[in-house]
């Protein structure tokens, strides 16, 4: 009985060996202008580039295949930064886009059927509710993509424009880098 618990250990300590080995010997690299470009991306996961996402917009950036004002919830800032980043010369927003003021989802609770097909739907999971349930938006949580909207069967779900106050107001304008100064070049 002892022998086969000794045996076991030696070929799971062998086995795991192997496999940090492997993990370490083939690691993909992954490219480094694909993660600062990804950095700079909102994060909203919204496809309204026309990718399923930030990371593979970025992908695409970096290969060259896309340019880099299809982000509309980066906006204009979002294009600014990416274009220092990559040493281009910024652009307006794509054709056809339009920057839109800042929105979250409202679910009209007296129609939600409780379908699940707006949970399925969310990108940053910001909707909770079960089958069957009446669900509600994580507001906190929702960056206003509007993926929710079109699987609702009922139309129960709205955008509400989150209106610019103290707590929600956002300078943009103008965009820049601030340089950090010596304490001993202020004292002169």
């Amino acid at each position: 009985m002892l022998d086969a618990i000794w045996i076991l250990s030696l070929i799971g300590l062998a086995l795991g060996g192997g496999l940090g080995w492997a993990a370490v010997r083939f690691r993909v690299q992954d490219d480094p202008l694909v993660e600062k470009i990804d950095a700079v991306l909102p994060q909203t996961q919204c496809g309204q580039c026309g990718f399923p996402g930030c990371k593979p917009y970025a992908e695409a950036i970096a290969k060259g295949e896309a340019n880099i004002n299809l982000c509309p919830p980066g906006g204009d800032e979002g294009i600014a930064k990416l274009a220092e980043l990559l040493g281009v010369e910024a652009i307006p927003l794509g054709e056809g886009l339009e920057i839109k003021p800042r929105a979250i989802a409202i679910i009209d609770e007296a129609t939600c059927i409780g379908c699940t097909l707006c949970i399925q739907a969310c990108p940053v999971d910001c909707i909770v509710g079960a089958a069957k349930q009446m669900h509600s938006i994580v507001a906190a949580q929702c960056t206003g993509c509007e993926l929710c909207l079109p699987p609702c069967p009922v139309d129960c779900i709205r955008m509400e424009v989150i209106p610019e106050d103290l707590h929600s107001w956002k300078w943009r304008y103008p965009v820049i880098t601030l340089k950090q100064v010596k304490t001993e070049q202020v004292r002169r």
